[in-house]
């Protein structure tokens, strides 16, 4: 297949500046130097993204998400290796970026539109679809100083997408809005996917990624942890996310040392947590008879885990995941559960589904330990999985119960109760 993006060992060092002159004695002084330290953002990071592929970036903050995003996009050049890509790219890295507030929407249309390379003609074409998009008819012709900050990110995503592209570079940008924009802005990607469109998003958000991507890229402190289909990587990112609140062991030699995506080695870290998720299992009727459920019987999972340090407040969590890593439910413990304090030892967690209403499939069960906060404690990712048969005649993803009432013609006028379905 053909290679959209090729990021080949790609490294990228800044200066910080802990001191500024500003005064020319200050400067003569000092003999026209000042002090700086580098940092690498990014260390010899390499990737291949074919065309057509929907990729994330994901790491925490100061990983380098943005950086290499940056680099693709030819925002920022590296300082050591290079990146190759091939077709019209459009970088939606900070919506609004250019906008003039002294002009009007329809000014900045026009000004923006050129400035992600349309012309005139093709800005005419689109313009009351650009509009239309950003819901901003009533006040396209005000200036944009007066807008909300909701209308001014609206207007600039609306812009953006209206660029055809082949690479779209999404950067922490599908989150405008009010919930009902940013299901449009999600449609709208879609439909760049459904179009063939090659499309790399930086997100901090792991059940995003799960939804929109197919590979993932995970990196840590500038460094490459892994490039690999979405639900693998998230879960190695949440193991990274976990363990990064715990003490560092001393590095270990060379030998021993992990080695993360061909980098450097690096440091090893301890993995004593304050709660510790053991295992999770599937408990259902006629268990030895068969290895799957039928849609509308009961289920349970449970969870084992071990707490180190007597905790209190903590959440269980349980998500369901569909064969193509897509959630179809997620749900935390709640109440009394969820405050309970937990001393020292080992316990367990069941989650308890009287009916089961998934229709056909495999399913996969994630389960995680939260603090009050909503801080990962520990992470099953799986954690175990099931199997559901749907003996009925209904299709699609989840049995609703529903009776249906018919009354014949003639037999007077439609009760209110027969007319609903349930």
């Amino acid at each position: 297949m053909t290679v959209a993006i090729d990021v080949q060992g790609v490294s990228k060092r800044f200066r910080l500046y802990h001191q500024k002159y500003t005064s020319l004695k200050e400067r003569v002084v000092h003999g026209g130097h000042v002090p700086f330290e580098e940092f690498w953002a990014l260390e010899d990071v390499s990737a291949e993204i074919t065309a057509g592929q929907t990729v994330g970036i994901l790491g925490r903050n100061g990983s380098g998400k943005s950086t290499l995003l940056k680099c693709i996009a030819g925002i920022l050049q590296p300082t050591g290796g290079q990146v190759v890509v091939r077709g019209q790219l459009a970088a939606m890295l900070e919506l609004g970026a250019g906008f003039q507030p002294e002009l009007s929407g329809r000014d900045n249309i026009y000004l923006n539109g050129s400035l992600l390379g349309l012309s005139t003609k093709e800005i005419d074409r689109r313009f009351d679809e650009i509009v239309a998009f950003a819901e901003l008819e009533q006040f396209i012709d005000n200036q944009v100083k007066y807008y909300s900050s909701g209308m001014y990110v609206r207007l600039g995503f609306s812009v953006a997408v209206s660029v055809e592209p082949d690479v779209l570079l999404v950067d922490e940008v599908l989150a405008v809005g009010d919930e009902r924009f940013q299901q449009k802005c999600m449609d709208r990607i879609q439909q760049f996917q459904r179009d063939g469109r090659t499309i790399v998003v930086v997100s901090h958000s792991p059940d995003l990624m799960r939804d929109i991507c197919d590979t993932v890229l995970v990196l840590d402190r500038g460094r490459k942890v892994t490039m690999a289909p979405a639900g693998e990587a998230i879960r190695i990112f949440r193991e990274r996310l976990i363990e990064s609140g715990f003490a560092a062991a001393p590095a270990a030699p060379a030998d021993e040392a992990e080695q993360v995506g061909g980098a450097a080695p690096v440091e090893i870290t301890t993995r004593r947590r304050v709660v510790e998720l053991l295992s999770a299992s599937a408990s259902y009727a006629r268990q030895d008879e068969r290895n799957y459920i039928e849609t509308g019987e009961p289920i349970d999972f449970r969870v084992d885990f071990d707490v180190s340090t007597p905790v209190s407040g903590v959440q269980f969590k349980i998500t369901l995941l569909n064969e193509r890593g897509g959630i179809v439910f997620s749900s935390t413990s709640s109440g009394a559960v969820s405050g309970m304090p937990l001393d020292v030892g080992r316990g367990c967690a069941t989650f308890i589904f009287d009916s089961m209403v998934l229709l056909d499939g495999r399913f996969s069960v994630t389960v995680e330990a939260r603090d009050p906060g909503g801080v990962v404690l520990d992470i099953l990712d799986p954690g175990c999985d099931f199997e559901v048969m749907n003996p009925g005649r209904a299709v699609g993803i989840v049995g609703l119960p529903m009776r249906v009432e018919v009354l014949p013609p003639g037999s007077g006028e439609l009760p209110r109760a027969a007319a609903t379905a349930r």
